[in-house]
C-alpha cells in the first residue's frame, strides 16, 4: 500500500547529491569556526537573505530562540503573532530560557499583526519601572497557521513601520521563506529586507536532512553564535550536515514551485468531496487546510480512516485540519490521497 505523507515537509528525505555530498564533506571543527563546508553554507545563506552574516543551527526551534535571546534583554518584552509557531509550537523557550515575555498579538486572516493592538499595548510611560519594555517583534512567513500565506514585503510593511517608530528589532521567522520567495515571484532576500535577522529551515521543502539558518548583520550573528553555545547547539564536525544544506540551496528552491501547484490541485479536489470546507483560492504555497464541515465524521474519525490506507495527515487544533505538500509526494500521491479521503468521507 502507498503511504502518502502529508503532515508535514521536515518528512522530507535527502536526495542522493545530498548524501553523496555528505560522505565527503570536508570538515573541521566549527565551534572554533574552521569548518570549511560550514562556512561555505553561512556565506550562501546570508547572500540568499542580503544579509552580512549568517550561523548554521540544529533546527528552527533553536534558531529563533536564539534569535530572539541575541535581540532581547532579559526582562524585556517581544510582540509575536498569537498564532505564530514561535509562540503556539516552540514550548515559550524564549520566556522560558531567555527571560524575555512573549506578547501575543492578534492576527488576521493572512497571519498580519494587528497594529492598533500593537499600539494599544505600548507602555504609556516607558519611563515606569513597573512596565515591561518592548525589544523586538517577531513576523513569520510563510504564516503557518492561516494556511501558509505569502507575505509580500507590503504586507509586512506596517508592522516593520511599527517597529521602527518604536526602535525594535525586527525578527522573522522564515521557516518556509523560499515558499513565499517562489510563490510571489520575488528573491528571498527581497522579501527579508526589511528584517533585521532572518531564520530559515533547511528541513523542510529544502529536503536538507537536518538544520536552519540565523541570519543577519556580523555583530548580530556573533551574539547568536554565543547563545547557540550557551544551549548547546555547538557541532563541531558539522560540515557533514551542512553539505546537505548546500544542495538544498542550490537545487532544491526552484522545485518548490511543484509543491505549490500539487496543493492546490489537491484543495480543489478536497473542495469537490461532501462533507469538507476547504477555500482553494487562498492555497498559494504548500499548505493545505480544511475542516469536516458538519462533524461527521469526526476529524479524529478522518485521519484514522485516511491513515489506515496510507494518507497521514495532521490536526492542528479546534477541528482543523493540514495537509502538507513536499518532494515525496507526487502527482500520483496527490490523486491517491484524494480517492481515500473521499472514500472515508463516505
Amino acid at each position: 500500500m502507498p503511504v502518502v505523507e502529508l503532515r508535514s515537509d521536515t518528512f522530507t528525505l535527502p536526495t542522493a547529491e545530498m548524501r553523496a555530498a555528505m560522505s565527503h564533506a570536508p570538515v573541521g571543527d566549527d565551534v572554533y569556526g574552521e569548518d570549511p563546508t560550514v562556512r561555505l553554507l553561512e556565506e550562501k545563506a546570508a547572500g540568499a537573505m542580503g544579509k552580512q552574516a549568517a550561523c548554521l543551527m540544529p533546527s528552527g526551534t533553536m534558531a529563533n530562540l536564539a534569535a530572539l535571546t541575541a535581540h532581547a534583554p532579559r526582562g524585556s518584552r517581544v510582540f509575536v503573532g498569537r498564532d505564530s509557531d514561535v509562540y503556539v509550537y516552540e514550548a515559550h523557550g524564549v520566556s522560558v530560557c531567555s527571560g524575555v515575555a512573549m506578547d501575543p498579538i492578534d492576527t488576521d486572516a493572512r497571519g498580519r499583526l494587528n497594529i492598533a493592538q500593537l499600539e494599544r499595548a505600548l507602555p504609556e510611560d516607558p519611563d515606569d519601572p513597573q512596565f515591561s519594555l518592548p525589544s523586538a517583534l517577531c513576523l513569520e512567513n510563510t504564516a503557518n497557521l492561516a494556511g501558509g500565506v505569502p507575505l509580500a514585503p507590503a504586507d509586512m510593511a506596517d508592522a516593520v513601520a511599527f517597529a521602527v517608530r518604536n526602535r525594535l528589532a525586527v525578527h522573522l521567522d522564515g521557516a518556509r521563506i523560499f515558499n513565499a520567495s517562489v510563490a510571489l515571484g520575488l528573491p528571498a532576500a527581497e522579501v527579508a529586507r526589511e528584517a533585521d535577522s532572518v531564520q530559515f529551515c533547511l528541513s523542510k521543502g529544502l529536503s536538507a536532512p537536518i538544520g536552519s539558518i540565523v541570519t543577519g548583520s556580523a555583530e548580530f550573528v556573533t551574539r547568536v553564535r554565543r547563545v547557540r553555545k550557551m544551549l548547546g547547539g555547538g557541532m563541531r564536525q558539522a560540515g557533514v550536515i551542512a553539505a546537505a544544506g548546500i544542495v538544498a540551496l542550490d537545487t532544491m528552491v526552484d522545485r518548490l514551485a511543484e509543491d505549490h501547484a500539487r496543493a492546490r490541485r489537491l484543495a480543489d479536489g478536497l473542495a469537490g468531496i461532501a462533507g469538507l470546507s476547504v477555500a482553494p483560492q487562498q492555497v498559494r504555497t504548500n499548505i493545505v487546510m480544511f475542516r469536516v464541515a458538519n462533524g461527521r465524521p469526526s476529524h479524529g474519525e478522518l485521519i484514522g480512516a485516511a491513515g489506515r490506507d496510507g494518507v497521514r495527515l495532521a490536526e492542528l487544533g479546534r477541528g482543523q485540519l493540514r495537509a502538507v505538500t513536499h518532494r515525496g509526494v507526487d502527482d500520483r500521491g496527490i490523486e491517491h490521497a484524494l480517492r481515500v479521503i473521499a472514500a472515508a468521507m463516505r
